[in-house]
């Protein structure tokens, strides 16, 4: 490894333009920070009192229909609305607002009320990936919504509401800070270089080797070389692929294979279930071709060492930038042990 990545040093985010810093001194330090209690393990396999359990009535009032496969339904509680606006809202040249139109879904994987992405049989678990095409699909061609944001929250840590396995479909009128840089920093590449951002990036961490994490015929996940989070990983489909309905069936195999193997070697990290934030990102839905766009998915892990001391974004992370201690490197390394 480089004397440089034993020092202080920043590095550059490809897909965002900004940076973070990158500390590997401080692991040596001690921690009198907060400690969370360890995530509660074990299950049943339905919980008459879960909302998300097949039959069972939704805090909002309806019932669940007794699904056996996957279930997706309009969010009772959702963050937007389609019959929003249209409004704005100004005053003078600087404070300005304006009403934003959406749906959020949720997919619930499984009627299993004891399953994760983890350990759903790939079977199974194909069907949650064609779910989530669908979903993409029929979001994205409606006339209004220009992004599709198909994401995960695991665990209390987490803020998820439910353990029951599910995730969230947000689509809205407009593209989020997040994937509008990326789509920003893509194009630039896209029109300077007459090349793919992240298929030149895949090709550089396959010959390095140094953070990849594992792979299979259709998708490798790897560290990226600007993680903030301590365990946080990338998931890259390996041919140039904008989005899941381009996928073929093979790569949605792929896909359907790959994802619990990831989960599962993160649960191995600390021998306990572990809390993360996933979401795929996916070229905008507004009509444009974006041939810039390459399909990836983010996962976000909070745990640091151990199954009750985790990562916050605080004080320096909030008024400059994302720090981190241990190095994606030895990030990678740990996690590709685990991975069977």
């Amino acid at each position: 490894m480089e004397t440089l990545f034993e020092k202080p040093h920043r590095r550059l985010n490809l897909l965002t333009g900004e940076h973070v810093l990158v500390s590997p001194h401080r692991t040596k330090r001690p921690w009198l920070g907060m400690v969370d209690a360890a995530p509660a393990a074990g299950r049943p396999p339905y919980d008459p009192g879960c909302y998300l359990c097949p039959g069972n009535e939704r805090a909002g009032g309806a019932r669940n229909p007794a699904y056996t496969e996957t279930f997706v339904f309009d969010n009772d509680y959702a963050a937007l609305l389609p019959g929003a606006g249209p409004e704005t809202f100004e005053r003078g040249r600087l404070l300005r607002a304006e009403t934003e139109r959406g749906l959020c879904r949720v997919l619930c994987y499984s009627p299993r009320h004891d399953l994760t992405l983890g350990n759903m049989e790939s079977a199974a678990l194909r069907k949650v990936v064609d779910a989530w095409t669908d979903q993409y699909a029929e979001l994205g061609a409606l006339p209004f919504i220009r992004h599709v944001q198909i994401f995960e929250n695991n665990g209390a840590m987490m803020g998820a509401s439910n353990p029951h396995p599910h995730g969230q479909i947000w689509a809205e009128e407009q593209i989020p800070n997040e994937p509008a840089k990326e789509t920003d920093r893509q194009l630039r590449h896209w029109q300077s270089e007459k090349s793919c951002l992240l298929c030149e990036y895949l090709d550089v961490e396959d010959s390095q080797q140094e953070r990849i994490v594992c792979r299979n015929d259709s998708f490798t996940v790897l560290v990226p070389f600007w993680a903030v989070w301590p365990y946080e990983t990338m998931l890259l489909s390996r041919a140039h692929r904008g989005a899941l309905p381009d996928f073929t069936e093979k790569e949605r195999d792929d896909l359907a294979d790959i994802l619990p193997r990831l989960i599962r070697a993160y649960d191995r990290i600390f021998d306990a279930p572990f809390p993360y934030s996933m979401g795929f990102h996916q070229r905008p839905t507004d009509g444009g071709q974006h041939p810039e766009w390459h399909f990836h998915a983010h996962f976000f892990p909070p745990l640091l060492r151990s199954t009750t001391i985790r990562k916050f974004m605080v004080g320096y992370e909030l008024l400059a930038q994302p720090q981190r201690d241990i190095t994606p490197e030895s990030a990678a390394e740990r996690l590709k042990y685990l991975v069977k």
